[in-house]
């Protein structure tokens, strides 16, 4: 099978080449020649731009939720709160490598930082693509089960089991982060004359093996699980929002059949009787902002991964022969960069939607910046203080010392 010219390849993972062991000594004409006439994303500016932001904003973002969640009440710790800590912990990790691939790509792909530091943040960026996705999985089981089946689910959602999980999801993650922390390798790419981070795989058979794994393990199966999850929790808070205007329109006193009360206890807002107060009931308000945040996180996963995923598998396409166009090469030089940047910015999108969110959340956030803001002031108190003590001491000296000069000039003045 031929093999496509270095700079066609894709590298699912860094930029938009990866090489085999076939074309490290020789470099064979692609078989399709390029879109003359469509223009190229300027990518060296684009890039570094976009990932500065995601950076930024992501570090920001994650920090404070780490904080907020590290100082929670150990006793207090909830299994979805153990979840959140470890999603930002492994987002954060991520963010800190991601100004090296923002300077990589301003350079046009010239890795200036060595091999070590090369395999490090590449092995960080396809562990983070894991972990995070299985975090996401695992909070998104542990909310099916808090409001589907929350009494039977009791045993089982457990804050030490909580923390067991999130070990089996950081030894995952390694696991199938081992290949490419193994194939990453320094290249000199030729057409650019730069030394790219690229995945050397030592034949084209291994690289659509891994590629259609982590197509699997990281985004049809997970978005499979998150779907089943939160279409059932979706479907229960649909039906009891629907009950609940049915009580309110009959002005029915608070008498449910069995049924409904196992429903209404499965719900995640308090089952209250809904009187006619002139607008929506308190709890139907409750119950659509938790369906209006249930489609956010199905979309946010979603939108953010699926382009990048499209990408990898048009690329398993042009591997095998099946697909060979303009369009297919130009495709991958130029939209590969910008879906793996969306799919980036989920780190970034990830507290916001888990965590600030919840007044709960908030509130620790805001106590948490008072108590900042007291002992900041307190400190600056006691260095004004600490100031004021040491002037009036020195002022105290000042007027010891010219009581001296004067007592010296009055001696000296005196009869010999």
């Amino acid at each position: 099978m031929a093999i496509p010219n270095e700079l066609s390849h894709f590298n699912s993972t860094s930029s938009p080449y990866s090489t085999t062991k076939n074309d490290v000594n020789t470099s064979v004409a692609n078989s399709t020649p390029p879109c003359t006439d469509w223009p190229n994303v300027p990518i060296t500016t684009v890039i570094p731009v976009i990932f500065s932001v995601i950076c930024v904003l992501g570090i920001v973002a994650n920090a404070l939720a780490v904080c907020v969640l590290a100082h929670t009440n150990t006793s207090r710790r909830t299994v979805a709160n153990t979840f959140m800590l470890n999603l930002c912990v492994s987002d954060l990790l991520f963010l800190l490598s991601l100004p090296l691939w923002a300077v990589y790509y301003a350079q046009g792909y010239n890795w200036t930082f060595g091999l070590l530091a090369c395999k490090v943040c590449g092995g960080l960026l396809n562990f983070n693509l894991y972990a995070s996705i299985f975090f996401i999985t695992s909070m998104s089981v542990d909310r099916y089960l808090a409001i589907v089946h929350p009494l039977c689910s009791q045993s089982a959602r457990d804050p030490k089991r909580a923390r067991l999980t999130c070990i089996l999801v950081w030894v995952l993650a390694f696991a199938c982060s081992v290949p490419n922390l193994c194939l990453r390798e320094l290249y000199h790419l030729k057409d650019r004359n730069v030394i790219a981070c690229v995945m050397n795989y030592p034949n084209d058979t291994l690289n659509t093996t891994l590629v259609c794994l982590k197509i699997v393990l990281a985004f049809l199966l997970p978005l499979l699980i998150i779907s089943c999850c939160y279409c059932r929790i979706g479907r229960l808070l649909l039906a009891d929002t629907g009950l609940g205007r049915m009580q309110n329109l009959s002005n029915v006193p608070s008498f449910k059949s069995q049924e409904s009360c196992s429903k209404a206890e499965r719900s995640p807002t308090p089952c209250v009787s809904h009187g006619s107060s002139g607008g929506q009931p308190r709890e139907g308000r409750g119950l659509e902002r938790v369906l209006w945040m249930v489609a956010a996180v199905v979309l946010a996963f979603f939108l953010s991964w699926f382009p990048f995923h499209c990408m990898t598998f048009l690329h398993i396409l042009q591997i095998e022969g099946w697909v060979d166009s303009c369009w297919v090469n130009w495709s991958l030089k130029n939209l590969t960069p910008l879906t793996l940047s969306l799919g980036f910015s989920n780190s970034a999108i990830n507290p916001v939607l888990y965590c600030f969110i919840g007044k709960h959340f908030r509130g620790h956030l805001g106590r948490l910046c008072k108590g900042l803001c007291a002992c900041l002031k307190t400190r600056g108190e006691n260095q004004s203080q600490k100031r004021g003590s040491f002037s009036t001491r020195l002022s105290s000296f000042s007027r010891k010392l010219s009581d001296l000069k004067d007592l010296a000039i009055v001696e000296h003045s005196g009869p010999a």
